[in-house]
């Protein structure tokens, strides 16, 4: 007598049931894994500054939100959270570029940038505090200028990278450099924002001195540009009294207006001692400190969570430059060693200057904490920037590989 056996189920892996979910764990894996020590460096302290500054965001800005938008306490976070929702997965993205994405897409990057920079000056632009840098369409608000920035490093990177240390003469560091980001700077002071202008001039100076031109020369230009950026600041009322008060100190008549901020932030700072008075019970953020979420928010970072926590701000900043360094040094290609070098001054310079106007260092000059301060343009920006820092990073590290196999 014949046995007849029931015919075996099928199992889901059969059918590729579960071939598509390990398929998805693997892209995901790939999407943030890192070729290198350094990579992984610099991605991991990047995501961790966003994950932070949320933090920051929503303590921060919690009393001044419910305020301004009937009782809801979450209304700024929201909006700065879905600006690092977009901003995250958009690095993690364009670092699996290669190198000769940004240097095809160089030239278009900057002229939209400054196309956008021009909208500022039409009826989507509108200003605030002085400064005529915003423009809104649609609802959507932002800073072109941003965006510029990012801009200017990729095509200054692809301008100077044939001409890599080869600097003879006056001329041939001038004219790559000059014309376009002369034109950039001077739109965004055209908009009165001094502080913006200053760290697309540096950006300016790090891709030069990155391709290679003599010290000299350069020492020349920074000499020059402070020059005429005291020239620039002395011209206005609002930025000659700030620097006024900064150099000769806050006279009374001075106090609720142009040392309001500079004053509250300081007494916010030294309110916080060591270990801060905890998470959320900062009292300058009730309107004492305008800005508190954006371009004060290291003075609530040192209220709240005391000198341990600006210490460790400032150390996370310190790890993000060297591994940004040490990306740099790693560098054969000029166009990559430019490009990187040029987004390190640029992220940890700003960060110098704005945790430097919070100390009193320098005057109010209205620049955010990179990754930390609320505002959605000038993070997707940064980490866009970080994104091409990491596509370069695994360009080079290919190029190695196959150069070593060959």
């Amino acid at each position: 007598m014949t046995t007849v056996r029931p015919p075996r189920p099928s199992t889901p892996a059969e059918h590729g049931e579960e071939r598509r979910p390990r398929s998805m764990v693997v892209a995901v894996r790939r999407l943030f894994g890192a070729d290198s020590s350094d990579v992984l460096l610099v991605q991991a302290t990047t995501i961790f500054l966003v994950i932070f500054g949320l933090v920051m965001v929503l303590s921060s800005s919690a009393v001044t939100s419910s305020r301004a938008n009937e009782g809801d306490f979450f209304a700024v976070f929201a909006r700065q959270g879905l600006w690092a929702l977009i901003g995250v997965p958009l690095m993690l993205m364009v670092s699996r570029l290669p190198a000769v994405f940004w240097r095809r897409w160089a030239r278009i990057a900057v002229m939209v940038g400054l196309a956008l920079q021009v909208l500022v000056f039409t009826g989507l632009g509108y200003g605030y505090g002085g400064n005529q840098n915003w423009i809104s369409i649609g609802g959507f608000t932002g800073q072109p200028s941003e965006f510029l920035k990012f801009a200017l490093v990729i095509w200054l990177a692809t301008v100077l990278a044939d001409r890599a240390d080869g600097f003879s003469d006056w001329r041939s560091v001038l004219v790559p450099a000059l014309p376009v980001s002369g034109l950039a700077i001077a739109m965004v002071l055209a908009g009165q924002d001094l502080g913006t202008a200053s760290i697309m001039v540096m950006i300016v100076l790090a891709a030069l001195y990155f391709a290679g031109a003599p010290l000299g020369k350069l020492l020349v230009m920074v000499a020059v540009l402070a020059a005429g950026a005291v020239l620039f600041a002395l011209s206005g009322s609002s930025r000659s009294d700030r620097i006024s008060v900064w150099l000769n100190g806050c006279a009374p008549e001075d106090y609720e207006f142009t040392c309001w901020q500079s004053i509250h932030a300081l007494w916010a700072l030294g309110s916080g001692g060591v270990f801060g008075q905890g998470l959320g019970n900062s009292a300058a953020k009730w309107r004492w400190l305008p800005h508190a979420e954006s371009d004060f928010i290291f003075a609530i970072i040192g209220e709240e969570l005391g000198l341990v926590g600006a210490v460790v701000v400032l150390a996370l900043y310190v790890v993000l430059a060297i591994g940004l360094i040490r990306l740099v040094r790693r560098h054969r290609t000029p166009f990559n060693r430019i490009a990187t070098g040029a987004v390190l001054v640029w992220i940890i310079g700003q960060a110098f200057v704005n945790i430097a106007v919070v100390l009193g260092l320098l005057p109010v000059l209205g620049v955010p904490l990179p990754f930390i301060s609320a505002g959605g343009t000038a993070l997707v920006a940064s980490l866009i920037a970080i994104g091409m820092v990491l596509s370069l990073a695994r360009s080079e590290a290919r190029l190695a590989h196959a150069q070593g196999s060959a």
